[in-house]
């Protein structure tokens, strides 16, 4: 369930264009006009603004709102503006340029989206890069984490409902084998987790609980706390099975620690505000006794805040 609210009743797409012109001119930007016009328009409709700007006033509104804003403010109203497929490249790329084998964007850009979003991702990525997301992937990765997240962002699943229970017992129990054996980058392992449904994989994983009585992950966490790759394995199989769980450890992690990971917020909320956030923001709750809303505004000043807010639409908008 999205957060982002919109009015039954939005302006033209020309008004919008106009408001937000006005919003540059003079002797400061009005920011609020701003986060008042963005925060509450679609994707579809942040679109087409785009679109009247440009066509308007010949230039490209992301680099006015660029030359225009700064810092973390800067950074969420240009997430936001974006197109989905367009955002998800952008992060894919810049997860690339700066890789640790603990960071874990590209497996939830590739885990978390649906098939076409993903196929989106990698048609933006091919267009404003000049070469393919799994090329880059491939260039800026080694080994086990190499053989994971290639799979991972090539990957295009079924989408439906239907499952193989027989072909659930059967792989349940293949995967428990390598489990027990510590062969957590075996390549069967990994061809579940990049080719099945979600469907089949949740089918999977229930049947591996039943029959060996632990969750898988709750197997995962006998192996060792420094395995890099074994948290990545963790962290996919729980954005294929609970993505909110998932979502909802980042937003922890990163408002919980000593100085907030802005980047990790920022990407958490810009890409689920239209999706699932109000049900990550519930989970948070559940886990961590404190609304998420009011975890952000005590960790976030000014006009991030307020566009961040106003994402989970808790704004008076």
């Amino acid at each position: 369930m999205a957060t982002l609210k919109v009015s039954d009743s939005v302006p033209a797409p020309s008004e919008d264009a106009e408001q937000l012109r006005t919003a540059f001119e003079g002797w400061g930007t009005n920011e609020d006009l701003i986060i008042s016009i963005l925060a509450h328009r679609s994707a579809e409709q942040r679109k087409v603004i785009r679109q009247a700007y440009h066509e308007t006033y010949g230039e490209d509104l992301l680099k006015t709102l660029d030359k225009e804003l700064s810092n973390d403010f800067e950074r969420a109203i240009l997430l936001w503006t974006l197109e989905p497929g367009e955002r998800d490249a952008l992060l894919a790329n810049e997860a690339t340029k700066r890789w640790t084998s603990s960071n874990q964007v590209l497996m939830e850009v590739a885990c978390t989206r649906t098939s076409t979003q993903l196929l989106h991702a990698r048609q933006a990525y091919h267009a404003r890069y000049k070469k393919s997301l799994e090329e880059d992937v491939a260039h800026h990765t080694t080994g086990d984490f190499r053989k994971l997240l290639v799979s991972l962002v090539t990957s295009y699943r079924y989408e439906g409902d239907e499952v193989n229970m027989t072909l659930a017992k059967q792989e349940a129990k293949l995967v428990h084998e390598k489990i027990k054996d510590k062969q957590y980058n075996d390549e069967d392992v990994i061809r579940i987790l990049s080719t099945r449904s979600k469907a089949q994989i949740n089918a999977t994983f229930n049947r591996y609980q039943d029959d060996h009585g632990e969750e898988i992950l709750k197997s995962l966490e006998e192996g060792d706390d420094d395995d890099k790759f074994l948290a990545l394995l963790r962290s996919t199989i729980q954005c294929l099975t609970r993505p909110e769980l998932y979502f909802v450890d980042v937003l922890r992690s990163a408002i919980n620690k000593t100085g907030t990971d802005e980047g990790a917020l920022t990407r958490i909320v810009t890409t689920r505000a239209e999706i699932d956030l109000k049900v990550i923001g519930e989970e948070y709750q559940r886990r961590n006794s404190i609304p998420l809303e009011k975890a952000i505004t005590k960790d976030t000043r000014g006009d991030y805040e307020k566009m961040l807010v106003a994402l989970l639409g808790e704004d008076d908008a």
